[in-house]
C-alpha cells in the first residue's frame, strides 16, 4: 500500500484500510473504558459494603471494651483510631475523585447511576495537575505525603509489638509506593507508574481501588484486634482442661461439686481420667458433652490445688492433657454480693438487671431493698432509677444460727445516651441520590449500647443548605420536604437534625438523635 504510483482506486482502498483500523482502534477503547468503569464500580460496590460491616465489627469491639475492659478496651481503642485515621485518609481520596469530576466535567447519568465511561478518556486532567516535566507538583507531592501520613499514623497504632509483625508486613506490601521498573526498564515514581498518561476513567478507577486498600486494611485490622482477645483450637493439643465449680467457694467440711472439661466443650471420650492421684471411673463420669463429673472432700480453710489428667488417643498415640485448677475453702459468710449484670452503672429509666446473692445462703433467706428494685425470680431483680446520681442497694441474710448480715452497694446512674440518625442504613455523613432520599424512613439506632432499645421517630427537621428548615411529622418526608430535596442542586448539603425519638416502655425523655448529614450525588 505504501510502495509506487497507486491507481484512484487504490487510493481509496488504501483510504478505507485507514478508516477501518481508526474504527477498530476507537472500538477497542470504548470497550477498555467500559471495562474500567465496570471495574470502578464493583470497587465501590465493595467499599459500601466493607464500610457496613466493619461498622458493626467496630461497633461489637466497643460493646465488648465495655462488658469487659480489661479483654477489649486496649483493642477497641486501637480500632477506633484505625477508624478515624481510614476515614481521614478515604476521604481525602474522594475529593481527589470529585476535583478529577469537576475538571473534566464529568457528570453521572441519573438513569443509570454510572458515571460517562466511554467518554472519560481524557489523559491531561491528572498530567497536568500532577506531574511537570520528570518532577512532581505541588499537588501530587501532596498526594504522596498524605500516603505516607496515613500508612505511619496505622503503623504508630500497631506500634512495636510483635503479634502485630505479620499485619505490618502484609500492610506494607499493600501500600507500596517505592519507584517501580516500567516495561522499558527505567525505574520511575509510583505515582508516575500508576497515574501519568492513563484516560480519566482508569485514574478513577484506581483512586477507588487505592479507597478499597483503606477498607480492606481496617477490616483486617478489626478481626486482628478481636483474633487477639481470642484463643482458637485446631487440635487436641491446643484444648485446655477447666475445672467448673459450681460454686466458687465452700464452706468447711462441704463436698466439692463441679466439673472438669475441654476448651470448647470437645466431644471427645478420654480412655483414662486421673484426679488427685486417683483414677476415675469412666462409666457415669463422662456425660454427653463430654464433662467429667467431679465428686470430693474439700480440705480445710484456705486454697487447693486440683491436679490431674486426661488421656485421649490421637494419631494412634495417647495424648496426655493436664488438669490444673484450684479452689478456695471460705469460713461462713459476713458479706453480700451485689453484681451488676450489664455495667458497673444503672441506666435511668430503664429496667436494670441485677444478680444478689450469699455465698453458702439459700435465696429464701436473702432481702433486698433499694430504691425502684423489685424481685423477678430467685437471685434476679430489676431497678428502675427515677433521679439522682447514685443510689444504693442493701442485701440482708439470715444464718442459720438466726444472726444477721448486711452489705450495701452504690452505683451510678446515668441517663440514656443520644441514639443515631439513620437514613438508607447509614449514619453520620453520607452521599445519596435524591430518590433515597424521598423514599427513606428516617430511623434512630443506641448502636454499641448494652442494653436492646428500638427507638421510635415521630419528628424531625430537615435543611437543605441555603434554604429555610422544613418541620416534619412521623418518620417519613412530607410532600413540602419532597418537593425541597428534588429541586435542590446537585452536591447540596441537607442536614436532617433535631431527630426526636420514643422507646415503647421507657418512661424518660429519649435525648434527640444525632445528625444526618446527607451530599446529594445527582
Amino acid at each position: 500500500m505504501a510502495g509506487g504510483k497507486a491507481s484512484a482506486r487504490q487510493k481509496m482502498i488504501n483510504l478505507m484500510y485507514l478508516v477501518f483500523i481508526a474504527m477498530m482502534a476507537m472500538n477497542m477503547s470504548k470497550e477498555v473504558l467500559s471495562a474500567f468503569g465496570l471495574m470502578e464500580t464493583k470497587f465501590a460496590e465493595s467499599n459500601t459494603a466493607t464500610t457496613e460491616s466493619n461498622g458493626a465489627l467496630l461497633a461489637d469491639l466497643i460493646t465488648k471494651a465495655e462488658e469487659k475492659p480489661e479483654e477489649f478496651a486496649v483493642a477497641a481503642n486501637k480500632a477506633q483510631q484505625v477508624n478515624a485515621i481510614s476515614d481521614r485518609f478515604f476521604n481525602y481520596i474522594e475529593t481527589i475523585k470529585v476535583d478529577l469530576l469537576a475538571t473534566g466535567k464529568y457528570t453521572i447519568d441519573p438513569d443509570t447511576g454510572n458515571l460517562p465511561f466511554e467518554a472519560m478518556d481524557k489523559t491531561d486532567i491528572l498530567d497536568e495537575k500532577w506531574f511537570t516535566g520528570d518532577r512532581l507538583t505541588k499537588d501530587a507531592q501532596k498526594v504522596m505525603s498524605e500516603i505516607n501520613k496515613y500508612k505511619e499514623d496505622i503503623k504508630a497504632v500497631l506500634g512495636s509489638d510483635v503479634k502485630y509483625r505479620k499485619a505490618i508486613e502484609s500492610f506494607d506490601r499493600r501500600f507500596n509506593t517505592d519507584p517501580v521498573v516500567n516495561k522499558d526498564g527505567k525505574k520511575i515514581g509510583w505515582l508516575d507508574y500508576n497515574y501519568q498518561g492513563f484516560p480519566a476513567i482508569a485514574s478513577y478507577t484506581k483512586l477507588t481501588a487505592l479507597q478499597n486498600d483503606v477498607k480492606v486494611t481496617e477490616s483486617s485490622m478489626f478481626n486482628l484486634f478481636l483474633g487477639n482477645t481470642l484463643t482458637e483450637a485446631i487440635t487436641l493439643k491446643n484444648y485446655q482442661a477447666i475445672v467448673l465449680a459450681d460454686k466458687s467457694a465452700f464452706f468447711a467440711g462441704e463436698k466439692f461439686q463441679g466439673r472438669v472439661v475441654l476448651g470448647k466443650y470437645a466431644n471427645v471420650t478420654p480412655t483414662k481420667l486421673m484426679v488427685q492421684g486417683q483414677e476415675i471411673d469412666l462409666t457415669n463420669a463422662i456425660d454427653s458433652t463430654g464433662a467429667a463429673s467431679l465428686n470430693f472432700n474439700v480440705g480445710n480453710v484456705g486454697e487447693h490445688d486440683i491436679d490431674g489428667k486426661f488421656t485421649f488417643l490421637e494419631d494412634g498415640k495417647p495424648l496426655d492433657i493436664p488438669i490444673i485448677g484450684n479452689y478456695v475453702v471460705v469460713p461462713r459468710p459476713k458479706d453480700a454480693s451485689i453484681a451488676a449484670d450489664k455495667m458497673n452503672v444503672l441506666y435511668r429509666g430503664l429496667e436494670n438487671p441485677l444478680t444478689i446473692s450469699i455465698s453458702g445462703v439459700p435465696d429464701n433467706k436473702v432481702s433486698v431493698s433499694g430504691t425502684g428494685i423489685k424481685k423477678v425470680r430467685d437471685g434476679k431483680y430489676l431497678v428502675v432509677p427515677s433521679t439522682g446520681t447514685t443510689t444504693s442497694i442493701t442485701a440482708t441474710a439470715t444464718l442459720d444460727d438466726g444472726s444477721k448480715i448486711s452489705s450495701s452497694k452504690q452505683f451510678r446512674i446515668k441517663n440514656i445516651p443520644s441514639p443515631k440518625g439513620k437514613i438508607s442504613g447509614k449514619t453520620g455523613s453520607v452521599r445519596l441520590n435524591k430518590r433515597d432520599v424521598t423514599t427513606s424512613k428516617i430511623l434512630a439506632s443506641f448502636d454499641g449500647f448494652v442494653y436492646d432499645l428500638n427507638p421510635n421517630v415521630y419528628s424531625f427537621d430537615l435543611t437543605i443548605s441555603g434554604q429555610t428548615p422544613v418541620s416534619i411529622s412521623g418518620n417519613r418526608l412530607d410532600a413540602r420536604a419532597k418537593a425541597a430535596v428534588n429541586s435542590a442542586p446537585r452536591k447540596s448539603t441537607i442536614t436532617i437534625d433535631n431527630i426526636r425519638v420514643r422507646v415503647q416502655g421507657v418512661s424518660v425523655q429519649i435525648p434527640e438523635a444525632d445528625p444526618i448529614i446527607i451530599k446529594l450525588t445527582n
